[in-house]
């Protein structure tokens, strides 16, 4: 009455000349692994649960990456009512958690190695040290990236403080490895509104210390300054502002009249807006979609609102995984280019009952309103690219018919009382940044480009610059870019006397003339 149980020759445990199979009568001959081997046995509950908090404490430990991107972190204490030093004896900064510092400086150390010629920069111009008594206020993105351009201001001989442009960037081990090596930060993930604001003006207002520059990403730290502290700008020197919001922002205060000291787009320099908004958004755009929603692109239909140097990016990438990509735009020039480059341009209301991704890249407001959220279909994916969360109007879904489900960090579901659900990322903030990482190389183009912004601000001679806004000079775009080169083994060809004489260059640049688009 026993069961057959069917065995190859060449899986039993005893030696067979021959080479076919058997069948066996005696199952109690075979020694299964779950009767002999205890470890190879599923964990009870109990031993599950001892497993996962092992493994909790593991990553814990190790202050891994991952738990910096998803909030896993057990401590819901906020920073603010902390109580924290760092190995200098010094509180003044507030970040999650200053023991997560020897992490963040293996974070820092690993970004450096594809920062060279932020490296070179601050190398060369150590010993001159160009910044010596500038204190310079931040207010941008704190990453391993931003880490390295602090710490060679610092080498530089500036003085910082810093804080986040955004509630969701902040690496916080990376905030820790900054206040452990002296530097006053104030910056964690997920801040509140309340909290970001707080932040910013613990930077600005410090007794016994008054920036005299600021670098802005955004605005927000210029606005706080002209609304609450109006009277540092009688020893600012310059601002320096990198985001198509916080420039607008600078031209407005200029048209008015209120701008009263000299800034610096950094936007519109051709280092910044041919490489990090292009280059950047055309890889970081499908890491923070991958990791957040797991999404295919093959056959999906996605409109890109905008076809600037970000748009361009991101429907570039989405285009070579094999998505249907459809293009808003508004400007005749940007529209023409986006039909030659194959794709549909429409009316964000005609298609926004097909597409699956709607991605936001204009720099404006209320380009996703309430209404095409309700025309979306079921799942569909919405996120924004531009700096500002001002392009997806995100209030209007906070009412009492929808209901909004977190599913992971940074990922909301909002459901309509018919069942329909819109998947939202980061709250219709900045998508790469909140969700994910961003190229450090291409970042290496803008933080040394911001760097010699700063630099010419606070060394040039009084009346150079006036109380307006101003671009890069062109020999210094140049000189950013030449300091990438080496990475690519790149020589550069070199024009003879006659050649130069012939376009009426100098033979050591600058090359272009200011009004060359690239």
């Amino acid at each position: 009455n026993k069961p057959y149980v069917y065995l190859n020759c060449f899986t039993w445990p005893k030696k067979c000349s021959c080479h076919t199979s058997h069948f066996v009568t005696n199952v109690e001959q075979i020694q299964f692994a779950d009767e002999k081997q205890e470890f190879n046995k599923f964990p009870t509950k109990t031993g599950r649960r001892s497993l996962s908090r092992s493994i909790s404490q593991s990553s814990t430990d190790s202050y891994s990456s991952a738990a910096s991107y998803t909030d896993s972190s057990d401590d819901e204490t906020s920073p603010r009512d902390k109580e924290q030093t760092n190995l200098r004896g010094s509180s003044d900064f507030c970040v999650k958690n200053i023991k997560q510092a020897e992490f963040g400086r293996r974070e820092i150390e690993i970004a450096e190695q594809d920062m060279s010629a932020l490296i070179a920069l601050r190398k060369r111009a150590q010993g001159e040290k160009p910044l010596a008594g500038a204190k310079i206020v931040g207010c941008t993105h704190i990453t391993a990236q931003t880490a390295v351009l602090i710490e060679t201001l610092c080498a530089l001989g500036a003085q910082c403080r810093w804080t986040a442009c955004n509630i969701y960037s902040t690496q916080n081990e990376v905030a820790a490895a900054l206040a452990e090596a002296g530097v006053p930060v104030f910056a964690w993930k997920g801040e509140s509104e309340d909290d970001f604001w707080w932040c910013i003006d613990c930077c600005v207002n410090m007794e016994g210390w008054q920036p005299n520059m600021i670098l802005d990403d955004g605005g927000d730290l210029t606005h706080w300054v002209y609304k609450k502290y109006p009277s540092v700008f009688k020893k600012i020197r310059g601002i320096v502002e990198e985001s198509v919001t916080g420039v607008h922002r600078l031209y407005q205060l200029s048209k008015a009249g209120k701008l009263c000291v000299p800034a610096m787009n950094v936007n519109d320099s051709v280092t910044k807006q041919k490489f990090d908004n292009l280059y950047c958004c055309r890889e970081s755009i499908l890491d923070g979609l991958k990791r957040t929603t797991d999404v295919m692109f093959g056959g999906k239909q996605v409109v890109v609102c905008g076809y600037g140097e970000v748009g361009k990016g991101c429907c570039a990438a989405l285009k070579a995984l094999g998505a249907v990509v459809y293009v808003t735009e508004v400007d005749p020039i940007c529209a023409l280019q986006a039909c030659m480059d194959g794709f549909r341009v429409m009316k964000l209301n005609e298609v926004i009952r097909q597409v699956d991704v709607v991605i936001t890249c204009t720099g404006n407001k209320n380009v996703v309103t309430r209404e095409h959220l309700d025309r979306m279909k079921n799942s569909c994916i919405v996120c924004n690219m531009g700096h500002s969360n001002t392009e997806i109007d995100v209030a209007s879904l906070r009412t009492p018919e929808l209901t909004w489900e977190r599913v992971r960090s940074q990922v909301d579901h909002v459901i309509w009382p018919d069942g329909k659900r819109v998947v939202l990322l980061a709250e219709g903030r900045l998508l790469n940044l909140s969700c994910s990482t961003v190229p450090t190389f291409v970042l290496s183009i803008t933080a040394t480009t911001q760097a010699l912004a700063l630099i010419e601000l606070y060394n040039a001679p009084e009346g150079r610059y006036r109380q307006d806004v101003y671009l890069l000079p062109k020999k210094m775009d140049e000189y950013v870019a030449s300091l990438h080169l080496p990475t690519f083994d790149a020589h550069l060809t070199e024009l003879s006397d006659e050649q130069a004489k012939y376009l009426g260059l100098h033979k050591n640049g600058p090359f272009k003339p200011n009004y060359y688009r690239y």
